[in-house]
């Protein structure tokens, strides 16, 4: 069976489900239909951040005439300096947490990647070993890497059913094979257990996909660097170079807390995982 086999089967099934009650969720992951939660939350949490810094900065800039004379004194304003620079303190501890966090998580997971793109091709040197008759099993093992290193994000992210299937019909080819002698029987016994490490990186990487980050600890990291930037904006001159400052670094900050959380996601966004290994093991199999 080809991919355009599974594809066309996956189709139908769409388009004539088998039960009304799997429309829903169930049906969209059946189809193949992506949610676009992750690159679209993380458009909108820098959104959010330079939105909130502009009218924290802003906002304290062109109030802070309006407010009573006894809440200008320069007491009141060496207190509410006090009061920022321990939220400064604390907003720089857990950006720097949150930077080698997602630092970390996209290491382990690229190593993954290419632990994955090993154990595939070992598996394809094994069916190769094992003679003719694993033929088909290697095809569909090259038709699923093929399929997996032209569409990283769809087989890293989520579990693709088509991908899926392609697997299912390595395992029928393995299945179907039937040695009688050795050292037949002792490569086939090396195959199964391969191909069991082949679907447990597989799983791993795609319960990978989501990201590690709280988005309690992002909202107060927001809530905190709209104090830091309202004490900014408490007394600061008003022209148009304190407004562009405060502009300017609002859009970096919302930025920077962009690719953080786009960094935690290792398969969204323009920050991801190099399908290159994927790729090399194909031209692998291909030889």
């Amino acid at each position: 069976m080809n991919i355009g086999e599974i594809e066309q089967r996956e189709q139908e099934s769409c388009v004539h489900p088998r039960n009304s009650s799997a429309s829903g969720t169930s049906a969209n992951s059946a189809c193949g239909l992506r949610a676009k939660g992750p690159a679209m939350n993380e458009v909108r949490i820098a959104i959010f951040v330079f939105l909130c810094l502009v009218g924290a900065s802003l906002g304290a800039l062109f109030s802070y005439e309006r407010l009573p004379p006894h809440q200008r004194q320069d007491d009141t304003h060496a207190v509410v300096r006090l009061i920022a620079n321990i939220f400064i303190v604390m907003t720089s501890l857990v950006l720097g947490l949150m930077i080698s966090s997602a630092k970390g998580r996209f290491d382990a997971v690229n190593r993954d990647v290419h632990s994955y793109a090993t154990e595939l091709i070992l598996l394809d040197r094994m069916l190769l070993l094992y003679g003719p008759e694993a033929s088909g099993a290697r095809r569909e093992l090259r038709s699923y890497t093929e399929r997996a290193a032209s569409g990283w994000t769809v087989e890293g992210g989520h579990s693709d059913k088509t991908n899926e299937r392609l697997l299912e019909e390595v395992e029928t080819g393995l299945r179907a094979l039937a040695p009688s002698r050795e050292p037949q029987l002792s490569i086939w016994n090396d195959i199964r257990e391969q191909y069991r490490k082949v679907l447990e990186l597989r799983w791993a990487l795609v319960e990978q996909a989501e990201g590690s980050i709280p988005r309690p600890l992002v909202l107060m990291l927001v809530a905190w660097l709209v104090l830091i930037f309202a004490t900014f904006g408490f007394r600061a001159p008003r022209n148009a170079v304190i407004v562009s400052g405060f502009i300017a670094a609002s859009a970096l900050i919302g930025g920077a807390i962009y690719l953080i959380v786009d960094m935690d996601a290792p398969f969204e966004g323009p920050i991801q995982v190099s399908p290159a290994p994927l790729q090399r093991a194909v031209a692998e199999m291909s030889r």
